[in-house]
């Protein structure tokens, strides 16, 4: 079984998941902060210890045409940072409409969690709700990587 991380890059916050080939699926694990687009790079160690990925995935961000746009350049830095850090084959996903896809996975989910507490809404920081939306966004990156490039 294949064991993957994935990355969704931003210059302030970059979401984590794992996700795995045997099922082809990812879990939202985390997000941590960045200065610039620069994290603790110890950070980003023990998620890789906790879960002992093979392979590392990073969202880049390009327009909806498929032209780059200035974070795109930055994201790229990052993979090859997470290269020179960890020595891990890292993989460039495009991520267009992972954000847009992940809101779309947290309504679903904050609509059956709102059933399940007989219609109370639980409110989230802003941090929380940024923080959940990047994790969410890194787990389809992993997904869409897996579906792409592993076979079940």
């Amino acid at each position: 079984m294949l064991i993957v991380l994935g990355f969704d890059f931003g210059m302030k916050h970059i979401g984590i998941a794992v996700g795995q080939s045997l099922t082809g699926t990812a879990t939202p694990v985390g997000t941590i902060s960045a200065q610039d687009g620069i994290p603790n790079w110890d950070e980003i160690k023990a998620y890789l210890v906790e879960w002992r990925p093979k392979q590392l995935v990073v969202g880049i961000p390009l327009h909806m045409d498929g032209t780059e746009q200035p974070l795109t350049h930055a994201a790229r830095r990052f993979v090859d940072r997470l290269i020179r850090h960890f020595q891990l084959p890292v993989h460039p996903v495009d991520e267009r409409l992972s954000s847009w896809e992940a809101k779309q996975r947290l309504r679903e989910r904050a609509q059956l969690e709102k059933t399940k507490d007989r219609g109370k809404i639980k409110t989230k920081t802003r941090k929380q709700q940024v923080d959940d939306l990047n994790a969410c966004a890194a787990a389809i990156l992993v997904e869409q990587w897996l579906r792409d490039n592993v076979a079940y």
